[in-house]
C-alpha cells in the first residue's frame, strides 16, 4: 500500500470514535503531514533485462528551496519485497519536512547478482540528474534501507565508478551522497554463499553462476570500504538470524581503520527488525543527531 492510500485510513482510524474531540500533538502532525505532501508513483529511471524499473517520489507541497532527501530501497533478500511494501518505514522523514525516494529495482526473477546493486546505482544518478525538477537537493541526499536493502544502500553510495556498475546508467554525473544510514545490510555477501551463514536467499539470488563468488565479492560494501566515503549509520541487533550482527561489527571496524566516519547502534537482543516502539524511538533519535551533525547542520 501506498503512503498516499494509507496515510487516510491510519488518519481515520486515530481519529474516529469518541476521542475525536480530544485530538492529540500527534494526530495534528500526522494530518498535517499528509496534507503537505504530494506522490509521483512510479516513474521510469531506467530499462535492463527489458523491465521498467521505476520509483515513487514523496514531495512537499509548496517549498522554499531544495529539500534534504531521503532515497530508500527495501528488504525482501533481493529476491522478494516491493517499494509498496515499506512505504510506511519512512514516516518519521516526512514529518522532518524532507523529500523521499521510494525505490523499486530488479528482484532475482528478472535478474540475478549484481542487477540489484546496478539498478541502485541508476536511481542515484537519476535523482541527481532530476534533482531541480523535483525541488531536491542533491547535496543532501541520504541513503537508507532495511536487510537488503540496507545492502544496496550501503552499495549504491560506496561504489567507485571503477567498479563499472553504473555503466548502464545515463549520464555521467558522479554519484555522490551525503551519508548512509543502513538498517541490517549484509556487507560481505560471500559469506551468506556456503557454511554456518549460509542464507537461501543470497543463494538464491547468485543462482547457479560458477563465478557467483567473484560476483559475491563485487557486490559487497566491504570490498569498497576506503577513505573518502560518505558517513555512515548502522542500526543492527545482535541477536539477528537473518544477517548475521559480524557483518555489522566488521563493517563498523574496516570503516574506523580507513577513517570514514561511521556509528554502529546495537539494539541489545534485537532481531531481524521488528524492535519495539521503545527501541524505535531511541533508534530515530540517534537518526536525527546523525544526519543533524553530518547532513542538515
Amino acid at each position: 500500500m501506498k503512503l498516499s492510500a494509507a496515510l487516510p485510513i491510519i488518519l481515520g482510524l486515530m481519529l474516529a470514535g469518541p476521542a475525536a474531540s480530544q485530538t492529540t500533538p500527534a494526530q495534528r502532525s500526522y494530518v498535517a503531514t499528509a496534507a503537505q505532501y504530494r506522490v509521483v508513483s512510479n516513474v521510469v529511471y531506467g530499462v535492463a533485462d527489458g523491465f521498467e524499473t521505476k520509483l515513487d517520489l514523496y514531495l512537499p507541497r509548496g517549498q522554499q528551496g531544495p529539500r534534504p532527501t531521503l532515497i530508500q530501497f527495501h528488504g525482501g533478500g533481493w529476491v522478494g519485497g516491493s517499494k509498496e511494501g515499506s512505504s510506511l518505514s519512512f514516516l518519521p522523514y516526512l514529518e522532518m519536512g524532507w523529500a523521499v525516494v521510494n525505490v523499486g529495482y530488479r528482484l532475482g526473477r528478472v535478474g540475478l547478482a549484481p542487477a540489484a546493486v546496478e539498478d541502485g546505482l541508476c536511481a542515484l544518478r537519476w535523482v541527481i540528474r532530476n534533482a531541480e525538477q523535483y525541488g531536491i537537493d542533491a547535496n543532501r541526499l541520504v541513503l537508507t534501507g532495511y536487510s537488503a536493502g540496507g545492502h544496496l544502500s550501503l552499495t549504491t553510495g560506496m561504489t567507485p565508478a571503477s567498479a563499472g556498475l553504473d555503466r548502464q546508467c545515463p549520464g555521467n554525473e558522479p554519484l555522490r551522497v551525503a551519508a548512509v544510514v543502513n538498517w541490517y545490510g549484509i556487507t560481505d555477501v560471500g559469506d551468506l554463499l556456503d557454511g554456518d551463514n549460509m542464507k537461501s536467499y543470497a543463494v538464491q539470488w547468485m543462482g547457479s553462476m560458477p563465478n557467483r563468488y567473484e560476483i559475491a565479492e563485487r557486490v559487497s560494501p566491504l570490498t569498497y570500504v576506503r577513505a573518502g566515503l560518505p558517513p555512515i549509520l548502522t542500526i543492527h541487533g545482535d541477536a539477528d538470524p537473518t544477517v548475521p550482527y559480524d557483518h555489522a561489527l566488521r563493517l563498523r571496524d574496516s570503516l574506523d581503520r580507513a577513517g570514514v566516519p561511521n556509528r554502529l547502534h546495537t539494539v541489545p537482543g534485537g532481531g531481524h527488525g521488528n524492535f519495539t516502539v521503545d527501541e524505535f524511538q531511541g533508534i530515530y533519535e540517534v537518526i536525527r543527531g546523525f544526519l543533524a551533525e553530518h547532513v542538515t547542520r
